[in-house]
């Protein structure tokens, strides 16, 4: 078996990093052969409930889990990193206007960003979830210069659904 590789994933007590944690962990992701280090950031006051996230991965005993951290401290989380998955962002609420979605969003993924530029390997591989994903994956990259550009990738599938449901919906007529 190969060395592990750190794996981190942002937004770790949250819905939809919850849904990928498992696949990380079973080789689904990076292969049947590579060990992990599994590194789950949140905020401060999620940390309940990622315990509850740790004890039901310890509960799986995934055979390439060697470590799992789990962590609302920036150096912690982004130190050494392989690969980041940076899953949450600000989720649109009721009567937020764009503008202010993207504001919040800027604030979360400049300081990943520089945490990386800070702590990551240079080598790291960045994928960015959260939306709105192409903003958020330039933000962090701007924010994480001498990491090459190449290295970032965003996850728009979402939109790319929701376009093909659109068109699915749209009546057609023959006139």
């Amino acid at each position: 078996m190969s060395e592990p590789i750190r794996v981190l994933v942002t937004g770790a007590a949250g819905q939809i990093a919850y849904s990928l944690l498992y696949s990380i962990g079973n080789g689904s992701v990076f292969g049947k052969d590579q060990p992990i280090i599994l590194v789950l950031l949140d905020i401060t006051p999620m940390m309940g409930v990622l315990d509850g996230v740790l004890m039901e991965l310890q509960d799986c005993a995934l055979p390439l889990l060697k470590d799992v951290i789990a962590t609302d401290k920036e150096e912690v989380a982004f130190k050494d990193l392989d690969v980041a998955i940076l899953v949450g962002s600000m989720p649109r609420r009721d009567g937020m206007e764009r503008k202010d979605l993207l504001k919040a969003n800027v604030k979360i993924f400049k300081c990943q960003g520089t945490a990386l530029e800070k702590y990551a390997k240079k080598s790291v591989k960045v994928i960015v979830v959260g939306n709105p994903a192409n903003t958020n994956c330039l933000t962090a990259s701007k924010s994480a210069p001498s990491i090459p550009k190449e290295n970032f990738s965003c996850l728009t599938r979402l939109d790319h659904n929701r376009a093909k449901a659109q068109v699915r919906k749209m009546p057609f007529k023959i006139l």
